[in-house]
């Protein structure tokens, strides 16, 4: 199975100040949405989704790319996943297409990601919002990157439609204050680890 990339969206946000306090270095979150063409859609239920699965790994070098250029001269320290699905599909179609190979090639771009990655897929029609949660790409127990993107595709999913989204930022919440584990230190520890 091939999965026909219909359009792609790249967003970019850089954010350097928050309740009025100046951060010393910006904050780039970036979020790829690849719009594909569903290939189950309107098939009523379908056992077996390797299929989907196996595309996904074109799909996540492809996404990784756009990702890796939007970031810029960042590197990333966090990361999420999410899929929209349309109306004429399932939501497990969604989740087939983010399973650990459709992010291997994404890992891979950004040097590494040793914690799991939030998602979060629901189907949906055209224009509703979603939540993109994200993590510490190295470790989920990093409080400060417990963040997030609200993303909407105005005019998807259409009903044969899945909304692919991989969202990455080069660092946590701006004034994050709640303790806990540091980037700094999950860095240190890979360090010491890899000596």
């Amino acid at each position: 199975m091939q999965l026909n990339v219909r359009r792609t969206i790249v967003t970019v946000e850089d954010r350097n100040e928050s309740e009025g306090r100046k951060s010393a270095a910006p904050v780039r979150k970036v979020a790829v949405v690849a719009i594909v063409e569903n290939p189950l859609a309107g098939k009523g239920y379908v056992e077996d989704l390797k299929p989907l699965i196996e595309a996904s790994v074109p799909l996540g070098q492809f996404v990784a790319k756009l990702a890796v250029e939007a970031l810029g001269p960042h590197s990333a320290q966090s990361y999420g996943k999410a899929g929209i699905v349309g109306l004429a599909g399932e939501q497990e179609h969604a989740n087939a297409l983010l399973t650990t190979v459709f992010a291997n090639p994404i890992r891979d771009a950004i040097g590494g990601g040793d914690a799991w990655i939030s998602s979060m897929t629901k189907v949906a029609a055209p224009g509703t919002m979603i939540d993109v949660p994200m993590n510490h790409k190295d470790d989920v127990y990093v409080r400060s990157h417990y963040d997030g993107m609200s993303l909407v595709v105005p005019d998807g999913p259409q009903p044969d439609e899945v909304a692919i989204i991989f969202c990455l930022a080069s660092g946590g919440r701006l004034n994050a204050r709640v303790g806990g584990l540091t980037h700094d230190e999950v860095v240190a520890r890979k360090a010491e680890a890899s000596a």
